[in-house]
């Protein structure tokens, strides 16, 4: 199969990212289908979807009247065979957890024809993790997303047993979809961009959580040296702190670090208390009118 033959795409998990997919996927005139276990989940994926179709077009990543074609392209069902049937190619974005990751994939690797092309776009992890739980791991390799509201760059990369025709696929697929892809050579923690940004978090955690400045002003210096529009905690609300407080206990476990699990426990207080960022419309900033954003935050106008 080649790209241009993709006709379905399957997208596991209904969460943010699994949204943007879905549209990047939507908005190139594929269909998708778009599953969660969930139906209250499924729920709050269409209305954060339609939103999200909205944004695009008034920012002019849409024409004008397109949002409803786009919309109506998109399935979200929690039929885990309906959500299978005839899918060309899988992305899947379900929490970072690679024993849930390999149980999803083992799942629907009894679902989807064999044809089927598998992806994980976890942030953290790497695909050699489950990739075995998949079934078909020359047909599975990381394609991770970004954020496609400002950027349309994602990261292909094969784990050992990733066939070379199922990375050329990958690559004429993210071109197909209006993305850039950075072709990775070989598995590496965090992609890329995401290796230098998970350091920068960490480094912005290790401040706050040792109490040596608090949020507010650990992104006023990012921001007040380097000009920047946001610092690394406005750039953890943007991800979902739920997100980042997943992957940083995830490898403070994993490595026994004893600073890790300090920074785990400074971002579970977010969590905890149901403030998940943008998504939730408060994380350590508010929304949809961030203090970050606001005339004279780098000046310490702001508390915090």
């Amino acid at each position: 199969m080649k790209a241009e033959d993709i006709k379905k795409v399957l997208i596991l998990g209904g969460g943010t990212m699994g949204q943007q997919i879905g549209v990047s996927c939507a908005m190139n005139g594929l269909e998708v289908a778009v599953y969660d276990i969930s139906e209250e989940a499924l729920e709050k994926a269409k209305k954060r979807t339609m939103k999200l179709i909205s944004f695009l077009a008034k920012t002019g990543k849409l024409k004008p009247g397109e949002e409803d074609e786009v919309f109506a392209r998109m399935a979200f069902t929690a039929d885990a065979a309906a959500a299978a049937k005839e899918a060309d190619i899988v992305s899947e974005s379900v929490p970072e957890d690679p024993k849930l990751k390999g149980k999803v994939f083992a799942q629907f690797n009894m679902l989807c024809p064999a044809r089927t092309v598998f992806t994980t776009n976890t942030s953290t992890l790497l695909p050699s993790m489950f990739a075995s739980e998949t079934g078909r791991p020359e047909k599975f390799a990381a394609l991770h997303f970004h954020d496609i509201r400002i950027t349309d760059v994602v990261d292909v990369m094969p784990h050992p047993g990733t066939s070379k025709e199922t990375v050329e696929f990958l690559h004429d697929f993210a071109v197909r979809i209006g993305q850039n892809p950075i072709m990775m050579r070989r598995q590496s923690p965090g992609y890329v961009f995401n290796y230098m940004l998970s350091e920068l978090f960490k480094t912005a955690q290790t401040l706050a959580a040792n109490d040596v400045a608090g949020p507010f002003d650990v992104d006023r210096a990012w921001m007040g040296v380097l000009h920047a529009p946001i610092g690394p905690f406005g750039m953890m609300d943007s991800v979902g702190l739920d997100t980042v407080y997943h992957i940083t206990n995830y490898w403070a476990e994993k490595l026994k670090d004893p600073q890790a699990k300090k920074n785990a426990e400074f971002m579970k207080q977010y969590v905890d208390r149901g403030e998940l960022g943008q998504k939730t419309g408060k994380g350590v900033y508010t929304y949809p009118n961030p203090e970050y954003a606001r005339p004279g935050f780098v000046r310490g106008d702001f508390g915090k």
